[in-house]
């Protein structure tokens, strides 16, 4: 079950490192679009798209349906519940690691200023 889990983050953060499929998943937020529409609007060709349409449709984003020659694409049902629970996981614990590098940062300053005050005197 933890693999499953985690192929199923990493092809996630794998289809949203990119910023056209980023874009892709927008447009498709706002409507419906072909395949040849959404390489219009981003400049590539068919191909290009296709292959950014193929990793967003395998991470569970995207669902393609095919209406004669034209392949149509719409958002899928996949929610971001388990990658949002993985940031909020490392979120706790870096936020935990910069309050720690804090405190030591205050002290070394403390200690600075101690010491700028007894050579002063």
């Amino acid at each position: 079950m933890v693999q499953y889990q985690s192929n199923r983050i990493s092809a996630s953060f794998a289809a949203l490192s990119d910023a056209t499929r980023r874009g892709v998943l927008e447009q498709l937020g706002q409507s419906d679009a072909s395949i040849t529409d959404l390489a219009d609007k981003f400049h590539l060709t068919l191909t290009g798209m296709k292959k950014h349409v193929d990793v967003l449709e395998q991470a569970g984003f995207v669902i393609t349906e095919k209406l004669g020659r034209v392949r149509t694409c719409k958002l899928g049902l996949r929610r971001l519940e388990e990658e949002a629970a993985w940031i909020a996981r490392y979120h706790q614990l870096w936020a935990a690691r910069f309050d720690a590098l804090d405190g030591v940062i205050e002290a070394l300053k403390h200690q600075e200023q101690t010491n700028e005050r007894t050579q002063n005197e």
